[in-house]
């Protein structure tokens, strides 16, 4: 397989996941640092990939620890790992955070289902649970969309790791700000 190959068959992969739920890379580790320095996790669905400006879209909550750290410092790490054929995709680069009121938060959220935009309503993430609110559909969905916001991660590397029974393999990818290929290489597993 050559360096253009993996790279292609990479995204292509990220592209195919955010449409498809059963994918492995459908569901990724954001990994970013809280305000005490330490690394901080979390599984993220990845919703919208754009492959030619190498850009990942995720959805998530604005009271959340994660949109506080990365208001802080938007450089994050994005891990996934499909078990056939057994690759890991390690991403680096930054994140661009869109609140509930710009376009970009306004239009993912006129396409998500009912069913996700619950997920936005109630207490912030981490708090305790308290009553739920009867309230009616329209009132709760706006309540929602207060809180809803969208990520979009700009991919500046991207290592990828292939196990293999013998000859486990590693490539190391960068990009510029547009996307465009600017390095590939082989590197020690």
């Amino acid at each position: 397989m050559t360096l253009e190959a993996v790279d292609a068959s990479a995204w292509a992969e990220l592209e195919g996941a955010a449409a498809d739920p059963q994918s492995a890379f459908r569901y990724l580790n954001l990994c970013s640092v809280d305000a005490g320095g330490r690394p901080q996790a979390r599984m993220v669905v990845l919703r919208r990939v754009d492959v030619a400006r190498r850009v990942l879209e995720i959805h998530t909550d604005v009271r959340s620890p994660k949109w506080q750290e990365i208001s802080v410092n938007p450089l994050v790490t994005i891990l996934g790992f499909g078990p056939q054929p057994k690759v890991q995709l390690r991403l680096q680069g930054s994140a661009e955070l869109h609140g509930p009121a710009s376009e970009c938060a306004t239009e993912a959220w006129s396409l998500l289902p009912r069913s996700t935009r619950s997920t936005y309503m109630g207490g912030p993430p981490g708090d305790d649970i308290g009553e739920p609110l009867a309230s009616e559909a329209a009132v709760a969905d706006a309540e929602g969309r207060a809180f809803f916001g969208v990520l979009i991660f700009r991919a500046e590397t991207l290592d990828w790791f292939q196990l293999r029974h013998a000859d486990n393999r590693r490539a190391v990818f960068a990009y510029d700000h547009l996307g465009a290929l600017t390095s590939s290489r082989w590197v020690n597993p």
